[in-house]
Order: C-alpha cells, then structure tokens, then sequence
C-alpha cells in the first residue's frame, strides 16, 4: 500500500523585503510571471505529483491569498481530495503563529485529522519546478526522520544561504548553519555547499515529536530550519536530498534545477527576466509539468496601430491576455492581464501588473509597477533615479517600484 502523505505550506510571511509589493498582501500572494501567484508554484508541484490533501497556513495579510486559493485551488472532493488554506486559529493559546514551528504546532489537529506517514512540509514563496514525489521515496528509503532538499551552489556564496553541511557519505548531514562565513566543500564537490531550499519530507512521529519538544523551549525561535532540523541533525536523523538529482517531465537541459528565492525586489525582478528569453532561464512553456492559476475569461492580448512610429508592438516579452499595447514599444517586459499602453509610450525591461495604465509618451524603464498602477501621459520612470528615489521606492540594483494602485506624478 501506498504511503499517506499531507503536505502542509508555509505560506505566513510577511515579506518585508520585497515592500511595496506586500504593503497589502502576503509574500506568497504577490503576482508572479503576469499570470500567477508565488504560491502557485509549490501548489503545481504537489499537485503534478498527486500530493492531493495541501493546508496552506496563513496568517500575514491573508485575505487575497485565502481568495485565490479558495476560487482557483479546488479539487475533486470524491476521493477526500482539498487544497485549503488555514489561519492562525490560537488553539494553543492566545498567540498568533511564533514562527514555522510554532504554526504547525498549533496545526497539530490537521495531521491527527488524516493520519498521515509522512508529511511534506514546503515554503509558498519560490519560483521552481520539483516532482516532490522522488524526494518522497528517497526520504522513505533512507529511513531518515526528515529529508531537507539542498540545491548545489559555489562555496563562495556560502554566506548567502542556510548550509547543509553533509559527511563522508554524502547524505547524512552533520551540521546545519545560517550563513556562515567558514563553510566546508561537498565531499564530491569542494567548491560548492548545499543551500537548504526550505523544503522538508518528515516521518510524521519525528516530526510531531520535535516540534512537541520546541513548543516547551522558551527560547527558541520556533523555525523550521532555525530549530527543528538543527534538533533532528544532532540526532544524526536527518538527511539531504540533492536537487539535481530531481527529473522533472518537460524539463530543458537549459532550466532543469532552476530554483529562485524571490525574497528580495532585485531577485524578483531578476526570476522575471529569467522568464523572457528566447530560451528561457525558467521554462513557463513546459505543459508536461503546468503552473496552474486561476483562469478569468480575459480576452486575447491585443496589438494595434500601424502608423509610422505609431505602431503596437512587444519584443522579447511575455503579453498576458487582456492586455492592450496600442501603438506603442514594449520591449524585454513580462506585461500582466488587463494592462494598457497607450500610443507613443516605451517600456523596456518592465514588469507590468495586473491593471497598469501607461499613458502616451510615457517611458517606464527597469520597473515594477504593482497593480493598478496610472502612470500618466508624458511620465518616465526608470530615467531620473534620483528623482524617482525621492517618490517611490528604488532597490539596490536600481529597480523603481511603486506600489499597488499608486499614481505617478506627471
């Protein structure tokens, strides 16, 4: 018999590195690749590899993501089938989720509710393609309390990630370290570490039992990766799983092994651009393995005008549907649903949310516009930095960003 699996997402953060983008919105609700949601990605994952029963725990600013998951993430009810999200209910007390730890200890009802062997246990807010289902039976394999997903990057970039660092067998991890300054090469590989992915597959009594225990430290920070899995790997119970090792169907030599962390408005932007070449970084066109969304009955994207200078037109972007681009130049851009761009206006290297108006003769460059955004006629963003640094947010790599239903001044 198959084993029971429940995958819980973690999908609470607030996000405050990528501000203005979640002033009204959860990290994992924030629009995504002009289609999506971030939280659209681990749910295509789970989904694609038959992991049916998903509780996505909330709790920052959840409304809209609790709507896009209640409207889009509906599945058969026939075989007990459900993706539902979860708020923070205090049913340990009268707190709010103290951290990742601390949300699945509050969840505890969920996993006595299925019973499940094992449980997965992903982060809502990276862009990636995994069959989850591989490290599944590796985990089951190995016998392991838990198996933590490592993605292979260079050893200089150590200080930038949460480290596994493994023994002499390759697998077993001996040391899990936040960012440190003196980490130690693979054993296969000594010039790259393994960046933990933020994704688990536990043996549901370890994890019950781990997180139990973290619940009754007063000092702890109730993390995830912060608290439980350095408890389970001086146990010598936990275990990597090595995403190279991943096959997912449809994959390119080109995007196999993408994983992006977006938890920044310079990383953001960059896994957009990432989306928009003519063989893309990440691969949106793979329909052996679908990102599923929401699906509105938006009409086709439309291109018009041809006169002189005065000619609708996009190169090397992606134009989502119901989007207009009227006599006008978008160029290097990921344009969103319903957005228009009227006669005369440029748009190079942008990302356009759902909504955006760019008015005529405007020129929007190395941007993000959230939704609903008027930029008015004659308006540049993306040419004066200065001034712009004085009206709306401007990130270290010099990418204007101006917020949800913000207007631009003339």
């Amino acid at each position: 018999m198959a084993a029971k699996v429940l995958a819980i997402v973690l999908a609470g953060g607030e996000g405050k590195r990528l501000m203005p983008l979640t002033t009204d919105r959860a990290k994992p609700a924030v629009p995504f690749g002009g289609m999506y949601r971030m939280v659209d990605f681990v749910l295509s994952n789970l989904a694609n590899a038959g992991f049916l029963k998903i509780v996505v725990l909330t709790q920052y600013k959840s409304h809209s993501l609790d709507r896009h998951i209640t409207k889009t993430w509906r599945m058969s009810t026939l075989l007990g089938n459900y993706v539902t999200p979860v708020p923070a209910q205090q049913r340990r007390g009268p707190w709010w989720f103290a951290g990742s730890a601390d949300a699945i200890y509050q969840s505890f009802n969920l996993i006595n509710d299925e019973q499940p062997d094992h449980v997965i246990v992903f982060g809502a807010d990276h862009i990636y393609r995994m069959d989850p289902r591989q490290m599944v039976e590796d985990h089951i394999a190995s016998g392991a309390a838990v198996t933590v997903a490592g993605i292979r990057q260079p050893l200089a970039m150590a200080d930038q990630f949460g480290v596994i660092e493994v023994g002499e067998d390759g697998r077993r991890i001996r040391a899990f370290r936040e960012k440190p300054t003196d980490a130690v090469g693979l054993p296969d590989a000594p010039d790259q570490i393994y960046a933990s992915m933020g994704n688990y597959v536990f043996s549901t009594r370890a994890l019950c039992e781990a997180v139990e225990r973290d619940a009754e430290d007063k000092t702890s920070k109730h993390d995830m990766g912060g608290s439980i899995i350095p408890m389970l790997v001086e146990r010598g119970e936990a275990n990597v799983y090595d995403f190279k090792d991943n096959e997912v169907p449809g994959s390119t030599d080109r995007d196999r092994g993408y994983w992006r962390d977006v938890g920044t408005l310079d990383s953001f932007y960059d896994a957009h651009m990432d989306l928009i070449n003519v063989h893309p970084v990440f691969n949106l066109y793979n329909f052996d393995w679908p990102i599923y969304t929401e699906q509105p009955p938006w009409p086709p994207a439309k291109f018009v005008h041809q006169w002189g200078e005065r000619v609708g037109r996009a190169v090397g972007s992606m134009v989502s549907p119901g989007a207009v681009i009227s006599g006008s130049l978008v160029e290097s851009s990921v344009v969103s649903p319903k957005v228009k761009v009227h006669s005369w206006a440029h748009v190079d290297g942008a990302v356009l949310m759902e909504g955006v108006e760019i008015g005529r003769h405007a020129v929007v460059r190395r941007a993000i516009l959230d939704k609903n955004v008027f930029v008015p006629e004659g308006a540049e963003i993306g040419v004066d930095l200065e001034k712009d640094r004085q009206r709306y947010t401007v990130s270290d790599n010099g990418i204007v960003v101006i917020g949800k239903g913000q207007r631009v001044e003339p």
